[in-house]
């Protein structure tokens, strides 16, 4: 709750300047976008306690099921070079099915071949900040950091047992954002957060066609793969995803 209130302090401190810029830059461009597709599971392997725990598989020992996504996203543009951005990328997946072993999860020990339901829940809402190196009407390449709030959890259920092991923090990330115009009306998007080290892993990137519809909306197809994790004592965690992507963006 702590970490909560002090990210929304510190986006109360930030949204009042992103106002005053929206309004007052006449450069300034603004722009809602809508992403939606369909999303596969390729990994989410879970141990909690990372030392002591099971291993299991939320998608291999449990079967996950192909889901559904939307994310929404608003970025302002101001001085032709800036550019703030705020996301909301919900993201629940279910799997259920029996495990032929004993499970000891986060406390609880789950018994060889008891039906289970998993819920694997990774929530994420972000503030980016990219820098535009080059910006022209065929090729745009900026980069910038993301400031990350996690809204996780991953919840262990038979028919009489319910276990949840929620984690919330903020995350800093490398972010990159790389357009080409190579068509009249048509472009490739490379964009993203990522980061690896020791510790863990946190890659969101999509690569996109892009084709603009008329002058104030495009649409995209492509690609987008979520991937991360960590692994301490306290928990083992790493889980990929493969999304297909359909998103539209409305320019004011």
């Amino acid at each position: 709750m702590a970490v909560i209130l002090q990210a929304i302090r510190s986006l109360r401190a930030v949204l009042p300047l992103y106002l005053c810029i929206t309004w007052s830059d006449v450069y300034a461009q603004t722009q809602f976008d809508l992403e939606t597709g369909p999303i596969v599971t390729a990994q989410n392997d879970v141990r909690i306690p990372g030392e002591g725990g099971t291993l299991f598989s939320l998608k291999d020992d449990l079967i996950a099921k192909t889901s559904g996504y939307l994310r929404l996203r608003i970025n302002h543009t101001f001085g032709s070079i800036h550019t703030l951005s705020l996301l909301y990328a919900p993201l629940t997946i279910e799997s259920t099915g029996n495990i032929d072993e004993d499970i000891f999860y986060n406390g609880t020990n789950f018994s060889s071949g008891t039906s289970l339901r998993g819920t694997y829940q990774f929530n994420s809402y972000r503030l980016s900040y990219r820098y535009h190196f080059i910006n022209t009407p065929t090729l745009v390449l900026a980069f910038g950091v993301t400031a990350k709030i996690r809204d996780a959890n991953i919840v262990l259920i038979s028919t009489n047992t319910s276990v949840d092991r929620p984690s919330v923090g903020v995350v800093p990330l490398p972010h990159f954002y790389c357009w080409w115009g190579y068509a009249e009306d048509w472009g490739i998007l490379l964009e993203g957060d990522a980061y690896a080290g020791p510790g863990g892993r946190a890659i969101d990137v999509q690569i996109a066609t892009t084709y603009d519809v008329v002058d104030e909306v495009t649409l995209r197809l492509g690609y987008r793969i979520l991937d991360g994790g960590a692994s301490n004592e306290r928990v083992y965690g790493f889980a990929r995803f493969h999304y297909g992507v359909v998103g539209f963006t409305y320019s004011l």
